[in-house]
């Protein structure tokens, strides 16, 4: 067996085995299908994995291949190519499954984070400190007697107060009316006196003193156990900003990755390719012996979206597990629509209607037939680039949504858009930071923007947000509600002395 082979050198990775992975407490029939890829470095058909698992001892070949074709192989980031089934090694769930399956370490160390040695416990002989007081009662002051509080505040501050001065100190860490002003009335220990001037002062002498001060000394050394027992804030905290920092770090590089859109005509056996460059928002149609260019062109970028897009790019030559791909084409084929079994063939054409708001957006196959039998390669250019605009719509809109939208009669469906990365800034994130820094978001609403100038139609609109929740919504100069699902492109805009 090679050293490596295209998959594992994608991910970085040794050539797993399967008689190693089979042991793992992740491992199902699918991930091993995906160690079964990650061991060939290729497509695999079901009966060749089938029999690999026989071989590797996990099941005998009947009972793996009823288990694999129950295991819905064809999900990702495996993906079906005719009878053979292969593994996208660009998609981030195959870098996960990966680690889950102990075939690369972690890409981070686990946070190291240095709890200071905790002070020492207050002892009966010693006066008590505030900072103990604040460790004992961070929870909340127990259920002890007026007289006790008492002690312990004044035996923090010196033994004397003012009873104004111990109430304060009271009330800034408990709500609850355990010690009050007329509280001293009813003490008869000796204790505590009130001197002449309304002072409190403690006679640190007493037998009471020692008992409350051991009492807090129980409390802090309870508490400390118990938070021994749970997570520490500060990992916690660390952790989710590690995660935070992370998250940004990778929309960054998805951001900064040159994409491209290809639409084709016909798929099977492609006469005209339209390349639509997504940042710069050019448009290339090749027709003819110009297509044989698009195999140079494609080589430029680093995410390429297509409707079909694999078998699209194997029919112009390029080789598909050379870059990172996006589906383009309806993730989900049916909707059941009611109990007696109706269902709706979801295409291409009514998402992007329901999604864009665009009439007609892609052009009828006959027509464009017509065309290229008749030489019209005047309309054949203008159709198809319209198309592509159709589908770039169609690629904004997911990309900010991170969904499509379905609309048909009353039927009203989120289908999730497999082009987008979920650490990818959606209009969620972008509501987030624009009432955070407290500005506006500029938004292009309703259908599809123009193609010449997008933002032609852009409106100011603030964002408006639940207290202590986090449900947002926008809001327009009327003060009116913008229905978030028809906002087609949304940025956050420069502030111009206005309270958003």
């Amino acid at each position: 067996m090679t050293e490596t082979n295209p998959y594992c050198q994608a991910l970085g990775i040794q050539v797993p085995r399967l008689e190693t992975a089979m042991h793992r407490p992740d491992a199902s029939h699918f991930s091993l299908f995906i160690v079964a890829l990650l061991e060939r470095g290729g497509p695999l058909s079901l009966v060749e994995a089938a029999r690999r698992f026989e071989e590797a001892g996990i099941a005998p070949a009947e009972t793996a291949l009823a288990s694999l074709k129950k295991c819905r192989p064809g999900r990702p980031p495996i993906y079906r190519d005719g009878d053979l089934y292969a593994l996208d090694p660009h998609d981030d769930e195959t870098d996960l499954w990966a680690f889950r399956l102990g075939l690369r370490p972690p890409k981070v160390p686990h946070l190291q984070v240095v709890r200071p040695e905790p002070a020492p416990l207050p002892s009966p002989e010693s006066p008590l400190a505030p900072a103990q007081l604040d460790e004992a009662w961070r929870d909340g002051i127990p259920w002890w007697s007026a007289q006790r509080i008492a002690i312990c505040i004044l035996d923090a501050h010196g033994g004397i107060m003012e009873e104004r001065a111990v109430l304060a100190f009271l009330q800034a860490r408990e709500t609850r009316r355990q010690l009050t002003a007329d509280s001293a009335r009813y003490w008869r220990s000796g204790a505590i006196r009130v001197q002449e001037d309304g002072r409190w002062a403690l006679d640190r002498r007493h037998p009471a003193v020692a008992s409350a001060r051991q009492a807090v000394s129980d409390r802090i050394a309870m508490l400390r156990r118990w938070a021994a027992l749970r997570p520490d804030p500060a990992v916690i905290r660390a952790y989710q900003e590690r995660a935070e920092r992370q998250h940004a770090e990778h929309a960054a590089r998805l951001a900064a990755m040159r994409r491209v859109l290809v639409h084709a005509f016909p798929a099977a056996k492609p006469e005209a390719v339209v390349l639509l460059d997504v940042a710069r928002r050019e448009i290339t149609t090749l027709l003819g012996e110009e297509i044989a260019q698009a195999r140079t062109l494609l080589a430029d970028y680093d995410f390429i979206f297509a409707v079909g897009v694999r078998p699209l790019l194997q029919r112009l030559g390029f080789d598909p597990e050379a870059r990172r791909l996006g589906e383009l084409g309806p993730g989900q084929k049916t909707l059941r629509l009611n109990r007696q079994g109706r269902t709706l063939k979801i295409t291409l054409d009514l998402l992007i209607r329901g999604s864009c708001g665009i009439s007609r957006p892609l052009g009828d196959s006959a027509v464009l037939r017509g065309y290229l039998r008749n030489g019209d390669t005047t309309r054949l250019r203008r159709r198809l680039e319209a198309d592509a605009k159709s589908l770039f719509a169609l690629y904004q809109y997911g990309r900010l949504h991170g969904a499509v939208r379905l609309r048909w009669g009353f039927v009203g469906e989120w289908i999730p858009a497999p082009w987008v990365h979920r650490d990818e800034q959606n209009l969620y994130g972008l509501m987030k930071e624009a009432h955070e820094r407290g500005i506006s978001l500029e938004i292009v609403h309703g259908s599809a923007p123009g193609w010449g100038d997008p933002w032609a139609r852009a409106r100011r609109v603030r964002v408006g947000r639940e207290e202590d929740g986090w449900e947002m919504w926008l809001v327009d100069a009327l003060g009116d509600v913008v229905d978030e699902q028809d906002v087609q492109l949304a940025r956050l805009a420069e502030p111009k002395g206005e309270k958003a």
